[in-house]
């Protein structure tokens, strides 16, 4: 039976506000996601909130939402829009805020065999273009997200925001280069960089499966070191005055022509 709170200063509310914090994401071990969709697609994918806060419990899917987290273990809790608001620093905040432990991001756990295509991000800044390119990935049915060197942290409130419930559908690893590189050789797997710096058009080159998909900072694209690393560098044709797309913009315009040309096959 979900229990209420009201009061600001309940220890479980500022728990949870501090988890917009990385520090205390980090040091808990936790992460909040907001919004019955996102809960829900978790929910589906076998994933459930160690607490639920919620204000209404009107919808039949915030039902089967609060009824599986108190099945599982987890405690469901009634409060207002007021609070909720505190908890996400949202001026409309969603009816429906969730906690999750943290997912595993080591690198080993990764089966690149089951799935065709991965996508891969070095020193990704943006957590809105993180949770994009995770939603780009669900989309063309890849493996998962694999982010190497400093990245924004896919748990924060922006990347699961961004993610539209991908964060729970794909898996997420977090490497440094020289680790990465060397788990990619260990198996097949064809290393592909977008890069200025070549005239291999991306729907000239042909792709091999396993295909990683290699993308760069958002301003300063891939280090020439990494580019020389790759197996296969490819060019996104630019016919205006902009030099380079949106990182998740080009992550998506690759991920779909590997897919394509494997329809077309």
């Amino acid at each position: 039976m979900p229990r209420q709170i009201t009061a600001f200063s309940n220890p479980l509310v500022k728990q949870a506000r501090a988890l917009r914090d990385k520090k205390h994401r980090r040091a808990e071990g936790l992460f909040l996601a907001e919004g019955l969709r996102i809960l829900t697609e978790a929910r589906e994918a076998g994933i459930l909130p160690e607490r639920l806060f919620f204000a209404e419990a009107s919808h039949p899917l915030l039902q089967a939402l609060i009824e599986a987290t108190e099945a599982a273990g987890g405690e469901a809790i009634e409060t207002d829009a007021d609070i909720l608001h505190k908890i996400s620093g949202k001026d409309n905040p969603q009816a429906v805020l969730g906690i999750y432990r943290q997912l595993d991001t080591s690198l080993d756990r990764l089966d690149r065999d089951s799935a065709p295509l991965w996508l891969v991000a070095q020193a990704l800044r943006d957590p809105g273009n993180l949770g994009t390119i995770l939603r780009t990935g669900d989309a063309v049915g890849a493996g998962g997200l694999i982010l190497v060197d400093e990245c924004a942290d896919p748990f924060s409130v922006e990347a699961v925001r961004a993610s539209m419930g991908a964060l729970f559908t794909q898996k997420i690893a977090a490497a440094r280069w020289d680790d990465f590189l060397a788990w990619l050789r260990r198996g097949p797997g064809q290393l592909v960089g977008t890069s200025l710096d070549t005239d291999t058009d991306y729907q000239v080159a042909r792709y091999r499966s396993p295909t990683f998909i290699l993308v760069g900072n958002e301003s300063q694209g891939l280090p020439r070191a990494y580019e020389e690393a790759c197996d296969l560098l490819v060019k996104i044709p630019m016919l205006g005055k902009a030099d380079s797309l949106n990182a998740a913009v080009a992550t998506a315009v690759m991920a779909y022509e590997v897919v394509n040309q494997r329809r077309r096959a």
